[in-house]
């Protein structure tokens, strides 16, 4: 169930991350729906869903981290 707009992601991404993490995190989720189609693509027992969120959130821990309860972008 990919996401078309960031308005569909789940509550829980919607109300922690930024805007520009929200995007990364859509991005990410959508590209790795398409790529974990196949069971045998997946580690461990992980539906495709589950494993596409895992793909999401490592995507946004890429470029931000979390400070108390925000999420901020890192510096360069």
């Amino acid at each position: 169930m990919p996401y078309a707009r960031n308005s569909e992601l789940p509550e829980s991404v919607r109300n922690s991350l930024p805007e520009h993490a929200r995007e990364i995190y859509r991005k990410a989720f959508n590209s790795a729906w398409d790529q974990y189609r196949d069971p045998e693509d997946r580690r461990g027992s992980d539906s495709r869903e589950e494993t596409a969120h895992k793909v999401a959130w490592a995507a946004v821990k890429q470029e931000y981290h979390k400070e108390g309860d925000r999420w901020v972008r890192d510096r360069d």
